[in-house]
């Protein structure tokens, strides 16, 4: 068994892929249109046929307090591997990426955490 796919729920499939794109640097996937929304998909140009992140519309009455209680909380919703935490976070700041937490190094692992402008706290780590 392996993960296949994991999401993150976005309010604005567009912004969602723009900033995931743009300032992360995945690439877009799929995109299958789904009446008013769209299965929307991106992948670390790393590794294209590795796991998809889904890039999914938070339209359930459910979502918008279960976000904003993390965001509240300061816990981040899903975490991405870099190689680099200091100097992801270096690139990420000059490209206008709000960060809540600076690199924040923890013995073997370190971490740091950014608003990823669509509703959700987004944690990078490095081993």
């Amino acid at each position: 068994m392996r993960i296949n796919l994991a999401s993150v729920l976005v309010e604005d499939q567009d912004a969602a892929l723009a900033f995931y794109t743009e300032k992360l640097g995945f690439i877009k996937k799929t995109e299958i249109p789904l009446g008013e929304a769209r299965w929307l998909t991106v992948v670390s140009p790393e590794d294209p046929d590795g796991v998809e992140l889904v890039l999914e519309p938070s339209d359930h009455p459910a979502v918008r307090p279960f976000k904003a209680a993390l965001v509240e909380d300061g816990i981040p919703f899903t975490s991405f591997a870099v190689d680099d935490v200091h100097a992801e976070y270096e690139r990420l700041q000059a490209l206008g990426v709000r960060f809540t937490q600076k690199p924040l190094d923890m013995g073997s692992v370190t971490t740091a955490v950014f608003d990823d402008t669509c509703g959700n706290l987004i944690q990078i780590a490095a081993q």
